[in-house]
């Protein structure tokens, strides 16, 4: 056999391996057998990206880095480090600068970030790294992982505001893209709500973004073409893109040309800040999972970026089966506008999750949604962010979980099924404990996590999907503070960590001599 042709099936393996696609047709290959299941193999390379954190005062962020030891290749060892974006957080598109930028006397001299040095840097699958970035505007952060450290590796950044629009903001940071839908954001006088664009590459990124409202497209120009710098980070501060003060927003966020990753970082006078993450792809059933039982309001916001109106049956699905909540059985949604429904305190004391379904059966028409959700009252009120997100599928993870604090709920819409919890040994200290959990179908369960036995420090939780149905899983996490409850909800979705690599060569003779 000719050594290119050897180089060839090299050369195809190791490309799905890396990018998830390859494709070799072998010449005079007429085989029209049923093809077999594809073989699975680790991903080889990860990209991460993690948004600005945004002007704050006394602010504290947490980047905590893990791959599962579950998930972990052979092959070489591999590295998995984030490093500052050349550009932080200090510039938005409109000038207008955060209320949180006013007053800089009694500040205490902020820690600078030397961009060249990775600011977390992970050394083995199963045991998290951490690293703590103390100013008030921690800069956006590019990392990549490789090798064995490559699968599955997740990083979850924290940050703690504890003045002027105090809250507790958490995100799994994300792989960057082109094509982002973030329904529940707000261009309300009392919203203060950045689209953060990060870019990974070494060339620049050109981004356009574009605001519905109830009524449709709101007009703006200051949206189209927003550069972002190679390897930068540039947040936009939407109630510059229009005119319009109007309570709920849904923000669409597409290239020209590159990549970024893109995250809202939203911010209520009343009720403190955290991130909305980008809800899962226009689908006609959505489930946003893990609505805490004492949620004292949650709002839905849907959208329906297509040609046809959707008509969506909505259900919370608790511990014993799923209902209706009374008086918004029902949604719906005109195309290309925005709707909004307040199901106030829907959850009464029992966890649970949304599930949205077209209301004829069917595929449904595609939508995107998200979740405002209230915990508290009065002054002691703290808001978060649930979007729509896709199943566990075979491995989740999501990293900074504490001794206390931390629940994870999990929901089967459909069939039962049956999930593996693995806590990994803590950052600091501590074995890595294992169970197994069935969920009916039809309901969520909602618990307190295994913690690692004899746990130092932070510790990642992964879900692995052993039988049954499909898995929504979303963990929060809470720390209470001076009486607000606050709190941030991260979903867990599928992580990738594996590859099908389709069957180069079933007979190496047909390649010739």
């Amino acid at each position: 056999m000719k050594s290119s042709n050897l180089s060839l099936i090299a050369g195809t393996v190791a490309l799905a391996a890396v990018t998830g696609f390859a494709a070799l047709t072998a010449p005079g290959d007429t085989d029209t057998a049923e093809p077999k299941a594809a073989p699975r193999l680790p991903v080889e390379r990860s990209s991460l990206l993690c948004p600005s954190s945004g002007r704050a005062d006394l602010a504290k962020t947490t980047y905590t880095s893990f791959t599962p030891a579950t998930g972990a290749g052979g092959g070489e060892a591999g590295t998995a480090e984030l490093t500052s974006s050349t550009a932080g957080g200090t510039a938005d598109k409109g000038g207008k600068g955060s209320k949180d930028d006013k007053g800089d006397k009694g500040k205490k001299k902020e820690e600078k970030t030397d961009p060249t040095k990775p600011v977390v840097s992970l050394k083995e699958p199963g045991k998290p790294a951490t690293a703590d970035v103390s100013t008030a505007d921690a800069p956006a952060l590019v990392g990549t992982a490789t090798g064995r450290l490559a699968p599955g590796w997740t990083v979850q950044q924290t940050t703690t505001v504890e003045a002027g629009s105090r809250g507790l903001l958490g995100i799994s940071c994300t792989a960057p893209g082109t094509d982002f839908w973030f329904p529940a954001a707000s261009t309300a006088k009392s919203r203060e709500d950045y689209v953060h664009l990060t870019n990974p590459d070494d060339g620049a990124a050109v981004a356009d973004i574009e605001l519905y409202g109830p009524k449709g497209l709101l007009k703006t120009e200051a949206g189209e073409g927003i550069t972002v710098p190679a390897r930068s980070g540039v947040p936009v501060l939407i109630s510059t893109l229009t005119s319009e003060a109007i309570e709920d927003v849904t923000v669409h966020v597409t290239t020209r040309s590159g990549r970024v990753g893109a995250a809202v970082r939203a911010a209520d006078e009343k009720t403190g800040i955290d991130w909305l993450p980008a809800s899962t792809a226009p689908n006609g059933t959505l489930v946003l999972p893990g609505i805490p039982a004492d949620a004292t309001s949650v709002r839905l916001v849907a959208f329906a970026p297509g040609s046809d109106d959707a008509d969506l049956k909505i259900r919370l699905v608790g511990k014993t089966g799923p209902f209706a909540p009374l008086g918004h059985e029902e949604l719906h949604v005109k195309s290309r506008m925005t709707a909004s429904v307040d199901l106030k305190d829907i959850t009464r004391g029992e966890p649970g999750s949304l599930m949205l379904t077209p209301t004829k059966g069917g595929k449904g028409t595609p939508v995107v949604a998200a979740l405002r959700v209230v915990r508290g009252k009065g002054d002691g009120q703290e808001s978060g962010y649930i979007p729509a997100s896709d199943p566990v599928g075979a491995q989740a993870t999501v990293a900074d979980n504490r001794a206390k604090g931390s629940t994870l709920s999990l929901t089967a819409p459909g069939a039962t099924a049956t999930v593996e919890v693995i806590a990994s040994a803590g950052s600091e200290g501590g074995e890595q404990t294992v169970k197994t959990y069935t969920v009916k179908g039809g309901t969520t369960l909602a618990f307190e996590p295994p913690v690692p036995s004899g746990l130092k420090g932070t510790y990642a939780l992964t879900v692995r999907t052993e039988s049954g149905g499909p898995v929504h899983a979303a963990r929060m996490l809470s720390l209470p503070q001076d009486g607000v409850q606050m709190f941030t909800v991260q979903t867990l979705v599928d992580d990738r960590g594996t590859v099908a690599v389709p069957s180069a060569v079933q007979d190496l003779s047909v390649l010739g001599d």
